[in-house]
């Protein structure tokens, strides 16, 4: 599989809406990947505290919480865009059927728009697309 094609199928993954999540890898339980995935402005005892949706200035820290079933032995990928730019990418290993992982970001002020999270296998295979707006201050 190509570059191209696995482009095509994260944006296939982003117009299905909620939690966009691929089948997993051959070789893989059928329920394995990503059980839940969200974006939250705090983690506490390896839970999300809230889901954001629209994160507004002067909140300027955000966390990616993702939940992962039957993926040990792998390593999988927060891959952090802006403006369609890669900001920054954290590699996780799976230690446990059922894993919980968390990436946070800084927003800077002039960092308003659209952000994007990408879960990726190490492949680079997308198994979930989670999106968010930052806002400046009213």
């Amino acid at each position: 599989m190509n570059a191209m094609t696995k482009g095509s199928a994260a944006v296939a993954l982003l117009l299905a809406g909620g939690v966009a999540a691929a089948a997993p890898p051959a070789g893989l339980a059928p329920d394995a990947g990503v059980g839940r995935a969200q974006f939250t402005t705090a983690i506490v005892d390896r839970e999300p505290v809230d889901r954001v949706v629209v994160l507004q200035a002067p909140l300027d820290t955000v966390y990616f919480f993702t939940e992962l079933r039957h993926l040990e032995g792998r390593t999988v990928i927060h891959r952090w865009e802006y403006r369609g730019e890669v900001q920054s990418q954290v590699s996780f290993q799976v230690k446990g059927p059922r894993w919980r992982v968390f990436s946070k970001k800084r927003i800077k002020p002039g960092q308003v728009g659209e952000w994007s999270v990408t879960v990726l296998d190490s492949s680079g295979w997308p198994l979930a697309v989670e999106l968010f707006r930052y806002e400046p201050a009213p």
